[in-house]
C-alpha cells in the first residue's frame, strides 16, 4: 500500500510534533477534531482553513513554553 506524502505545511507540523513530543492524536484532540481529519489536513486532502489556525497558535504557544522552561 502506497504511503500518502505530507503537505509542505503537514511536514512543518510533524516536525513541530516531533520536537514538542506531541502526537497527532493529541494534537487533535487539542484543537476539537478527530485524528483522521487531521491526518487528511495535514496530507493536504482537506483545506482545514478552521483548523490550520488553530494548530499553528498550540503548537506555537506550546514551543515558546517549552523555550522559557
Amino acid at each position: 500500500m502506497k504511503r500518502r506524502q505530507l503537505s509542505e505545511f503537514g511536514k512543518m507540523v510533524n516536525e513541530k510534533l516531533i520536537k514538542l513530543n506531541i502526537t497527532q492524536k493529541q494534537l487533535a484532540e487539542k484543537i476539537g477534531t478527530t485524528p483522521v481529519y487531521l491526518s487528511y489536513i495535514l496530507r493536504g486532502e482537506r483545506g482545514g482553513q478552521k483548523y490550520k489556525e488553530k494548530i499553528l497558535e498550540y503548537i506555537n504557544a506550546t514551543d515558546e513554553t517549552e523555550k522559557r522552561d
